[in-house]
């Protein structure tokens, strides 16, 4: 069943409904992950999910914004991401215009003036400051994403939000969130992260699904591809991610691949189709090459060989 955002549920009891949450919003999970995210909601604690990019991390916080019915909060990590993009910055403009008016208007209390343009209103609120502002349909949902992108200092500055759930401004104080937010932070590992940033969170990898779910996945995510098409999709993906390849194909690529095979009116696969299609699965060209030719028909026939022995 797809999510929706006009759909509402409370937060999970347990682990049981933890994955039915999960599961009614086309997202299949195994215990282990709705165990550790059970308990970072129950706790109030952040959540850090590792693993290769494709395999559902981002998704997960995106589930739990849309069917806990809590706004969604995405801070996309880049080198070079300061607290100006991520918490706030002022509003130099708006500040200067107020500045010109007092002088206009022979304002002589500079302490005053001062105390008024560092205030609230001129403040451009960034995601963490947003997430930390009390909300009516209850704490947002803050998504942390790809956190190994950012640089270590800016690491650094999350380890005060993601303890105490607050942040400092010199100009006027801290602020505090009443409700913690619900804090998920993604990596890809392309590079390690701090274990201080670490202890704050309750960590989970995700690696890629086994076969069978996979399957379910496909079934959910590509209702489109019939039930042969995406066995062997499956199939095929599972024997890439066993060869020496740059990148392998994640989840969303076996996703991508299934939609494109049924839009193309596919019912099984064939060479041919493969080698065509192979940019929808593969992302780098030493990869495409690689596979594309003989190696494509070499695997296509090693499933096929299975799927008789098997029978």
């Amino acid at each position: 069943m797809a999510y929706s955002g006009s759909m509402t549920y409370p937060v999970p009891a347990s682990i049981d409904d933890t994955l039915k949450l999960l599961h009614s919003g086309g997202y299949i999970a195994g215990r282990p992950l709705a165990t550790v995210l059970f308990l970072a909601l129950k706790l109030g604690r952040p959540l850090f999910l590792e693993g290769e990019a494709g395999v559902g991390k981002t998704e997960i916080a995106k589930v739990l914004a849309a069917l806990l019915g809590r706004r969604l909060l995405r801070l996309q990590c880049y080198e070079g991401l300061d607290t100006a993009s991520a918490v706030y910055e002022w509003n130099y403009a708006a500040q200067m215009i107020e500045i010109r008016l007092a002088e206009t208007e022979g304002v002589q209390d500079r302490r005053a003036l001062g105390t008024d343009i560092f205030s609230e209103r001129f403040m451009i609120k960034r995601p963490i400051l947003q997430a930390l502002e009390p909300d009516i349909a209850g704490p947002p949902v803050l998504l942390i994403d790809e956190i190994d992108r950012a640089d270590e200092p800016f690491e650094a500055y999350l380890l005060e939000v993601l303890s105490d759930y607050q942040v400092s401004v010199p100009e006027i104080g801290t602020v505090r969130a009443v409700h913690p937010p619900i804090v998920v932070l993604t990596s890809n590992r392309t590079r390690e992260i701090h274990d201080a940033l670490k202890r704050r969170c309750l960590y989970h990898w995700i690696d890629y699904p086994d076969a069978a779910r996979e399957l379910e996945i496909l079934h959910a995510k590509a209702p489109g591809a019939n039930a042969r098409l995406s066995a062997e999709v499956v199939r095929f993906v599972q024997e890439l991610r066993k060869r020496d390849l740059f990148k392998s194909p994640g989840v969303a690529e076996s996703i991508d691949w299934a939609n494109a095979l049924s839009a193309l009116d596919k019912i099984t696969l064939d060479p041919q189709t493969i080698n065509d299609t192979l940019g929808v699965l593969l992302k780098y060209q030493d990869d495409i090459a690689r596979i594309q030719g003989g190696e494509a028909e070499k695997i296509l026939e090693q499933i096929r060989t299975e799927k008789v022995a098997a029978k």
